[in-house]
C-alpha cells in the first residue's frame, strides 16, 4: 500500500473547511457548559436571588483561573475566571487573540436570562 503526502496531492484533491459559525442556540450551549459547576455550588443562592457583585464573584470563582471543555462532535468552549470570559468555536482555537462571546458584564446578563437570576436590589416587580 503506498501512501501519498498531502504535499504531492493535486489541489484539487485539497479540501478546505470554513468554521462553522455559532447560532445563537450555540450561544447558549457554550455558557451553559461553562457554568456548570456555577449552578451546582450556588444554587440556593440562585433561587433567592444575587446582587450583579455577589454573581461576579460567584461567576470568577466558578470559572476559576481558566478551564475548559471539548471532544469529538462537541463545541470547543474555554472560560476564564478574570474577566469573566467564555469563547467558544466548533473546532479548536486558541484563545489568545479570538474575542470571547461573553465577557464582564454580558455574562452576568446571560446569567441572568439563562438561569432567570434575580436582583433583589432591582426596584421592578416581575410582569410575569
Amino acid at each position: 500500500m503506498t501512501r501519498t503526502s498531502t504535499a504531492t496531492r493535486p489541489a484539487s484533491a485539497a479540501v478546505e473547511r470554513s468554521p462553522r459559525p455559532l447560532t445563537n442556540e450555540d450561544r447558549v450551549t457554550a455558557f451553559r457548559t461553562a457554568t456548570g459547576s456555577f449552578v451546582a455550588w450556588y444554587a440556593g443562592q440562585i433561587e433567592a436571588g444575587m446582587t450583579d457583585p455577589e454573581l461576579e464573584a460567584a461567576l470568577e470563582i466558578s470559572f476559576g483561573i481558566m478551564g475548559g471543555s471539548c471532544g469529538p462532535g462537541t463545541m470547543h468552549v474555554t472560560y476564564q475566571g478574570p474577566g469573566l470570559r467564555i469563547w467558544a468555536a466548533w473546532e479548536i482555537t486558541s484563545h489568545y487573540g479570538t474575542r470571547p462571546i461573553f465577557a464582564g458584564h454580558a455574562t452576568v446578563a446571560m446569567a441572568r436570562e439563562v438561569y432567570g437570576i434575580a436582583n433583589p436590589q432591582d426596584r421592578q416587580l416581575r410582569l410575569v
